[in-house]
């Protein structure tokens, strides 16, 4: 007698994708948690990866292309990326919260950039038409904060023994983002850890559609801790 065995075999049929509308969403909420937190998901690699495949979800790949023509001009764009023309100005941090805050402009325009607060017409008129004249003075993160309230967005974490970038900006995405750069470390030469500041410092303010370098207003601080480069980032 001959017996056969006959094995079951189980075929497990293919999922559903999820829909373009959902795979957006999902793509523009990765973005922003990047942007806040680019050390924690990659960098500037991982946020050129998920511009990539929001601007292929939007069928605008030339977009990537016009913007950076854009920041060729300005001179925000480098053989680097942005992080050359950042180099240039600004002591090195361990994550490229500055850089991100150049793609946040971008995520900004394509309306990608879901801010935490946005300041009103009055509150980014009293900031823009004071904000040059109050840097020319040694500032901290606690004076930025106390003076203008809370980020619209904070590219960074809330640890202050760590550099930041504060971002200021309105309902409107042709008015500027206003952008405090923040700095904390050590002298050369001294042991890396820990920095020697309490409050990371501000070294720079960042706004406006014209050249990076005019874009650019440093507190005394900046200044002083600007790097030195055969190409400095004259402010015009």
């Amino acid at each position: 007698m001959v017996i056969i065995m006959r094995k079951t075999v189980h075929v497990t049929l293919p999922t559903p994708l999820a829909a373009a509308e959902g795979i957006h969403a999902y793509l523009i909420e990765q973005l922003n948690l990047t942007l806040r937190r680019p050390g924690m998901y990659g960098g500037e690699v991982a946020l050129r990866v998920l511009i990539d495949h929001l601007l292929f979800v939007e069928r605008q790949p030339e977009a990537w292309v016009e913007v950076k023509q854009d920041w060729e001009e300005r001179g925000l764009w480098t053989s680097t990326g942005p992080s050359g023309a950042f180099r240039a100005v600004l002591p090195a941090q361990a994550d490229c919260y500055e850089v991100a805050s150049a793609y946040a402009e971008f995520a900004r325009l394509r309306r990608w950039l879901r801010p935490d607060r946005v300041l009103t017409e009055e509150e980014y008129g009293a900031l823009t038409g004071r904000v040059r004249q109050w840097a020319t003075v040694d500032r901290t993160w606690a004076d930025v904060t106390a003076e203008f309230g809370p980020p619209s967005v904070l590219f960074g974490g809330s640890n202050p023994l760590y550099g930041k970038t504060l971002g200021y900006l309105t309902e409107d995405p042709q008015q500027p983002m206003v952008l405090f750069h923040l700095w904390n470390g050590s002298k050369p030469g001294a042991a890396s850890w820990p920095p020697e500041h309490e409050q990371p410092l501000l070294l720079a303010v960042r706004f406006g559609v014209g050249s990076f370098c005019g874009s650019l207003a440093f507190t005394p601080e900046g200044e002083r801790r600007k790097p030195t480069t055969d190409e400095p980032c004259l402010t015009l």
